[in-house]
């Protein structure tokens, strides 16, 4: 389940960032052929998206599983359209790796960026949509994640409005999502017939129990009907589940 959750929040985030900002429109990107780059990636608008994202990523200070992968994906994403590909993409995670020492030249990437997309208010708003993804991926969003997104919203000229309207849809989303978890969490409780003040060693006593009494094969060496081993099958697997699902909220 829990594996399931995290597919299902990466995919809902993938689509939010391909849908109206589309890595094809990355500067000096030809659409109708791969081409070999060789320029300074620093200063591409790729190179310099990654950058950006190592500041937001240094304001949280640590790298959850989904921001990895968010992470992973961008890098492949732009090195992909390039012949040299491979080169590409371990210069971006070096780019990354650099601007993740210091905040100190954030706004200058910010007056570069805002140089290559002047004129495309829009793309520099999926750009901002991009990044809070990454600050808001972890659902945590901290005051210094706030504070980091704010000075690059400016830098970039977007509108307080629309910077104030993003925030304000993703707290939205995660709150949601919380909700849901805490939900899917008191359900898991519920079919282990366990509490959340139990110890783990209770709740893994529990789920052990019940798993020998709904098992396919036991069920079937008593002699049980079809339907009746089909029903079990399906419970166990909700046991399974809603164990796991517990475990991982208990790390």
């Amino acid at each position: 389940m829990g594996k399931l959750l995290v597919l299902f929040i990466v995919g809902f985030i993938f689509y939010i960032i391909n849908r109206g900002y589309k890595s094809e429109d990355y500067k000096n990107i030809k659409l109708d052929t791969k081409q070999k780059f060789q320029g300074n990636l620093k200063e591409h608008e790729g190179g310099l998206l990654i950058a950006l994202m190592a500041k937001v990523a240094k304001a949280d200070g640590k790298v959850c599983e989904l921001e990895a992968e968010l992470l992973s994906h961008t890098f492949t994403d732009i090195s992909s359209h390039f012949e040299n590909s491979e080169e590409v993409r371990e210069k971006l995670k070096e780019i990354y790796k650099n601007e993740l020492k210091s905040f100190d030249n954030t706004i200058d990437i910010c007056k570069k960026y805002l140089k290559l997309t002047k004129r495309d208010y829009i793309k520099r708003l999926k750009v901002m949509e991009y990044l809070l993804n990454l600050a808001f991926i972890d659902a945590d969003f901290s005051k210094t994640e706030y504070m980091i997104m704010e000075d690059i919203a400016n830098s970039l000229e977007v509108k307080r409005a629309d910077f104030e309207r993003l925030i304000a849809q993703f707290e939205r989303f995660y709150e949601q999502h919380k909700n849901n978890k805490v939900d899917s969490l008191r359900n898991a409780y519920e079919i282990l017939g366990a509490n959340q003040g139990d110890d783990m060693s209770i709740i893994k006593k529990k789920y052990r129990t019940l798993v020998k009494q709904n098992h396919p094969d036991i069920i079937t060496g008593q002699g049980a009907k079809q339907s009746i081993i089909d029903q079990a099958t399906k419970k166990l697997q909700e046991i399974n589940e809603a164990y796991e699902l517990i475990k991982k909220d208990r790390k």
